[in-house]
């Protein structure tokens, strides 16, 4: 019998290209998004189904796992991007940054562990960012809220071992290809103030003409190898950038990888 794997945030991305990959390796697949939208995927699958979640709303998640039935397996990727000056980022949208990457994860962790505590079996796969792995300026509420899911991650794998259940992380590079800059709860030049543009500028510049970068489908390929990971490895970095700043990062060397005055154009985020 195939299992059943549970994606959030499957619109675009890192979430529409795992869900492909599980599809293609013969796994039932839920791919849930806001605005469910089944004409993201190429073609209908009798494999596939599409549902609404809003990760902040419990309502709506008790809705979603009442309609999924028995899940083998929860990624947890919907996200929302935030970068700029923090000086500049009013509360309000820090809450939002933390509401959707942080408490979302947390909420739908605890809606399915039930379940997999019953059965003695199951995964939970928490997506992050390399932003956990560097010192990245102009991203401290965003690292802020990825930082708290790698530490609830690494508490919660201890806690859910003993039933039989793993707890993994996949930390993804910068893919300029994803929507990560049009999922930002503002865009970045209203995160500036006019004393951060010197600053800011060649850090900018330097994202947008990466040397290193993730592709779509490193991540797809992270995720489906923590699902299947047997060694109880914590962390997956996915992609050449998030690699690379994982290795300096295990050799206490990522000051290496940043200049005085910004970032490295290898960095991912």
């Amino acid at each position: 019998m195939s299992k059943t794997i549970l994606i959030t945030g499957t619109s675009s991305g890192y979430g529409k290209a795992t869900a492909e990959h599980f599809l293609r390796s013969g796994w039932n697949v839920i791919a849930t998004m806001r605005r469910p939208d089944p004409d993201v995927f190429d073609a209908p699958i009798s494999r596939l189904r599409v549902l609404p979640l809003d990760v902040t709303s419990e309502q709506n998640i008790a809705v979603l796992i009442e309609a999924a039935g028995p899940i083998d397996v929860l990624v947890n990727n919907a996200g929302i991007g935030g970068v700029g000056a923090f000086e500049a980022m009013p509360m309000s949208l820090i809450r939002q940054l933390f509401a959707t990457n942080t408490i979302g994860v947390m909420a739908m962790c605890q809606a399915v562990i039930p379940q997999m505590r019953e059965r003695r079996s199951g995964m939970i796969v928490n997506v992050t960012s390399s932003v956990t792995l560097g010192e990245f300026p102009l991203a401290a509420a965003y690292t802020a809220s990825k930082q708290a899911v790698e530490g609830f991650t690494a508490s919660l794998a201890h806690e859910l071992r003993y039933f039989g259940v793993g707890a993994r992380l996949v930390e993804p590079g910068y893919a300029p290809t994803t929507k990560f800059g049009a999922n930002a709860v503002v865009p970045v030049q209203d995160l500036l103030l006019g004393e951060y543009a010197e600053f800011a500028l060649p850090i900018l510049e330097a994202f947008a003409r990466p040397t290193l970068m993730t592709r779509e489908t490193d991540v797809a390929e992270a995720i489906w190898a923590a699902v299947h990971d047997t060694t109880e490895q914590l962390r997956f970095p996915a992609g050449a950038d998030a690699v690379a700043l994982a290795e300096a990062h295990s050799q206490a060397d990522c000051a290496s990888l940043f200049g005085s005055k910004g970032v490295n154009s290898e960095a991912g985020a």
